[in-house]
């Protein structure tokens, strides 16, 4: 008997990792009924962070709060809360960029306007509800505004020469003279789960890498982003350089100047589900992501769930949307694009489902 652990991320805006991995799963035993199919949903703190937590917590439960969009609308979204434990005796708050301040949550890009101050505002609902611990997955934001929305959201003032408040987002970040950080709130235990790496500034920066992403195309926009961001670092005290600062538009380092801790977020939901444990008794694994390019091999689902199947001598498969030609697909043994099996991302992204299913076919008759 085959034993495949199917671990796909969610298809970005299109279907959730665990509809991913049940239509991947159907379709691998329509070849192979008698394969033991073992269903593990990940997340890197991108979306699905908070459903792939309540799937593998007892007890947890969804609170909604009404907060302010990407674009400055109201919404609702929820966070979700843990059961307390020994280390949490007051519980633990899961929050997520995607569901509070998400680049799916824009019916447009707004480059230099979108903030984060939704994910703010839920992360100071759980605050009020004197929660012991926040985890806090920043993938999949739809702004460029260092944090700064976040961080008003909890107290702080961003003010220019002259006292007054500066615009949100990136528009306002090279107009800042002065922090006032007096009525911040108090961060808990914070752990943060990242799917990147990226330094703040620079080359591999924020607004370089993943700024075009938010509709920051034009460069006089992305060095005016870049001047702000850089300008903020120094009067955070923050060194650019770090790692993950550049995490969502540069939350990662607002929330390093917080206090918080940068956590791969592939390896804590991992962790959290048992996904080694799995692998380890496998014959084949199964992962996937909406669209696998230049950027999947850096802490994102698929290189990793493909870096715990080579430490265990298990062969891994990917499933993705598209297959970018900047892509290395060498971690895997078969690689399969729902685009090219559609003919057409607008029909990959309409019957996500349907197409993963064909994919869980192909992959099944290649083992």
């Amino acid at each position: 008997m085959t034993r495949v652990v199917i671990a796909p991320d969610s298809f970005k805006g299109s279907i959730s990792a665990t509809a991913a991995a049940e239509a991947i799963a159907a379709g691998w035993a329509e070849v192979d009924p008698s394969a033991e199919l073992i269903l593990r949903p990940m997340a890197d703190g991108g979306e699905g962070t908070v459903a792939a937590f309540e799937a593998a917590v007892p007890g947890a439960r969804r609170v909604t709060v009404r907060i302010q969009g990407p674009n400055g609308n109201a919404i609702d979204a929820d966070w979700l809360m843990l059961p307390p434990s020994g280390d949490a005796p007051y519980g633990t708050a899961v929050v997520d960029m995607a569901s509070t301040s998400g680049i799916e949550l824009l019916d447009e890009l707004r480059p230099l306007d979108a903030d984060s101050t939704g994910f703010g505002q839920a992360i100071a609902d759980a605050l009020d509800q004197r929660v012991s611990r926040l985890i806090l997955g920043i993938g999949s934001s739809a702004s460029t505004d260092g944090g700064t929305g976040m961080l008003r959201a909890l107290g702080a003032r961003f003010t220019d020469e002259s006292g007054e408040e500066v615009p949100h987002g990136a528009r306002g970040l090279h107009r800042i003279a002065r922090i006032d950080l007096s009525m911040l709130r108090r961060a808990p235990d914070t752990l943060v789960l990242t799917d990147v790496t990226n330094p703040l500034t620079g080359p591999r920066g924020t607004a370089a890498v993943f700024g075009p992403q938010k509709g920051l195309t034009d460069l006089a926009d992305q060095q005016q982003a870049e001047t702000g961001l850089a300008r903020l670092a120094g009067l955070l005290g923050l060194d650019p350089a770090t790692p993950g600062a550049g995490a969502a538009g540069g939350v990662g380092g607002a929330l390093l100047a917080w206090g918080a801790r940068l956590l791969p977020g592939a390896d804590e939901v991992a962790t959290l589900i048992g996904l080694a444990d799995a692998i380890a008794g496998a014959d084949a694994v199964v992962t996937g992501e909406g669209s696998y390019d230049g950027q999947s091999g850096d802490g994102k689902v698929p290189s990793y769930v493909a870096g715990l199947a080579a430490g265990a001598g298990v062969p891994a498969m990917l499933a993705a949307g598209r297959i970018a030609p900047d892509a290395d697909t060498s971690l895997f043994t078969a690689s399969v694009s729902l685009t090219a099996l559609a003919g057409a991302p607008e029909r990959a992204v309409a019957f996500p489902a349907h197409w993963l299913r064909g994919a869980g076919r192909e992959m099944a008759r290649s083992v």
